[in-house]
């Protein structure tokens, strides 16, 4: 009840502003007047003043685009769509040949009527991937309704973008992009896979933007939704207030040294366009630059750290480690949230159950086989760390979930490669550790939030 009622205000709030701006209807309900479509041949047709996209087999991605194109501005429209199918709404987005031969890129409004509800959220259209998934604001995941139509509210205003679906806040982003400052509005008919899909239809209406006195129609600012910083290696104001701090800045090592030196390494890490990246060489685990940590120890914290794999690759991220327990040739020792291709590289058969896959407690606890990951694009490992208990998430969704020091742990460490260690995976506080493994793999935003 008390949803319902905050979903009202807002929405009161809002029509209470929109009677004071200048709204203007982005289609005439008749024919497409000011509008084009791009890339693929899915149809779009009228009737009854709604815009009806038909989904089609052998085609990529249709777009039904605004020929004007926008800037600041908040957006609102109505949607009904088919099970089965995927969707979205483009903004600030472009189509030129300079990239991808004229692909449809930039911000969308995710519509998803899976199971996965992902609707509300904000992607990236053949550019960056997912910027701001529901798994950030699960509550917000019940806001779809099946089969019925959805009110999508949309404001980008300056670098911040928030939305909206059926009076829910779902989605907020920070984002200093240059290419995403303006661009058209697009309707798309999403590539289908099955065909039984074929034929299915997405339907939207009342389309209107408002341009103008934009800070008198903007909703109020909602603390509870989390906001994400999309600029690369830097702490956002909401960051800093939650006590974020950057553990690399995008062109130096300040901070790191080598696992087994009192320095960065020589050869086997460079930073190039603020990535963090491992050299590739013989695919030997900690034979050419080595492991690199942090100067400083870490005890309750937050983790977060972006990585991108190559084919094949094989790395992770190291905590609780302590560089004197493995003075000789392999990698320093510590709990390690495993990042592997799990496709191609040979440790993904090896350990028990799984648990050298990506996502792991290596060789100790598995990550479930159906977690999400990109391999196009970067992906975010966050571990959580509060005393004994340990959480480890993959782009949002725990793989991992553990207490250090028990009965259990200490069996399987017993059963493990570890098992030499007295007391692995106990120490009050340690290093964090990027692996050299022999694969490229990059890094950046990596953060620390002391607990």
């Amino acid at each position: 009840m008390k949803r319902v009622i905050v979903s009202l205000l807002l929405t009161i709030i809002s029509c209470a502003a929109s009677s004071q701006a200048k709204w203007e209807s982005l289609f005439n309900g008749k024919d497409f007047t000011g509008w084009r479509k791009l890339n693929g041949t899915a149809e779009y047709s009228i009737k009854d003043g709604t815009i009806i996209g038909t989904s089609k087999s052998k085609t990529p991605n249709t777009f039904l685009a605004t020929e004007k194109l926008y800037d600041d501005f908040i957006l609102e429209l109505e949607y009904k769509v088919e099970d089965g199918l995927n969707s979205g709404i483009q903004f600030r987005s472009a189509s030129n040949s300079s990239f991808k031969n004229g692909r449809v890129h930039g911000y969308q409004f995710e519509i998803d009527p899976s199971a996965r509800a992902w609707s509300g959220g904000i992607y990236d259209e053949a550019r960056r991937g997912w910027l701001y998934t529901m798994e950030k604001n699960p509550a917000a995941k019940t806001a779809y309704k099946n089969n019925g139509w959805n009110h999508v509210r949309i404001e980008a205003i300056g670098n911040t973008v928030r939305t909206w679906l059926n009076g829910i806040a779902c989605a907020s982003i920070l984002d200093d992009l240059v290419d995403a400052r303006s661009g058209f509005i697009a309707l798309q008919v999403h590539e289908i896979y099955k065909p039984e899909d074929e034929g299915k239809t997405i339907q939207w209406k009342n389309i209107r933007i408002c341009t103008t006195d934009l800070a008198k129609v903007r909703n109020p600012i909602n603390n509870k939704i989390v906001q994400v910083n999309c600029n690369d290696n830097t702490i956002s104001p909401a960051e800093a207030k939650e006590g974020w701090i950057l553990l690399f800045d995008g062109k130096t090592t300040n901070g790191w040294r080598g696992a087994k030196l009192t320095s960065f390494p020589e050869k086997g890490w460079v930073i190039e366009n603020g990535l963090l990246k491992v050299v590739s060489s013989n695919g030997a685990e900690s034979t050419n630059g080595g492991d690199i940590v942090t100067i400083n120890k870490y005890k309750n914290f937050e983790l977060t750290v972006d990585f991108k794999i190559t084919t094949g690759a094989n790395s992770g991220i190291k905590y609780f480690v302590d560089t004197d327990l493995n003075k000789g040739e392999g990698s320093s020792i510590g709990c390690e949230f495993q990042i592997l291709d799990d496709q191609v590289h040979s440790d993904a058969k090896l350990g028990v159950a799984g648990n050298r896959m990506l996502g792991s407690l290596y060789d100790l606890i598995p990550a479930p086989s159906d977690k999400f990951f990109r391999k196009s694009d970067f992906n975010t490992a966050r571990i959580i760390v509060k005393g004994n208990k340990v959480t480890h998430y993959l782009n949002d969704k725990i793989t991992v979930e553990y207490e250090r020091g028990t009965q259990l742990w200490k069996a399987l460490v017993a059963y493990s490669k570890y098992a030499k260690y007295p007391g692995f995976g106990e120490l009050e506080e340690g290093h964090i550790l990027l692996q050299d493994h022999g694969n490229e793999v990059q890094f950046k935003n990596i953060k620390i939030k002391i607990l």
